[in-house]
């Protein structure tokens, strides 16, 4: 089965998602929060660099969870793109 590419929009999706969480994960490590949501630290790092836009929704979900974060707000921020900047 050959995988459709993913468009411009998908992968600018994945990016902001991989931005959430990063901010989301503070300080703490990879390691910590990839363990409380039962994946790898690798998969974490895919998701949060935007090697991997499209993670299965059991993984986001768990990894909202992990995070305390709601997936209604995970939705809202990753679903609208960036303003664009202002310029002066």
């Amino acid at each position: 089965m050959v995988r459709t590419p993913l468009t411009p929009e998908e992968r600018e999706r994945g990016r902001r998602l991989g931005l959430l969480l990063r901010a989301a994960r503070g300080p703490r490590s990879m390691a910590e929060v990839a363990a409380a949501a039962g994946i790898s630290p690798e998969t974490l790092r895919k998701i949060e660099t935007g090697r991997a836009p499209t993670p299965a929704f059991f993984t986001v979900a768990a990894l909202a969870q992990a995070l305390e974060l709601p997936l209604d707000q995970v939705v809202a921020r990753c679903a609208e793109p960036e303003p664009a900047p202002v310029a002066a």
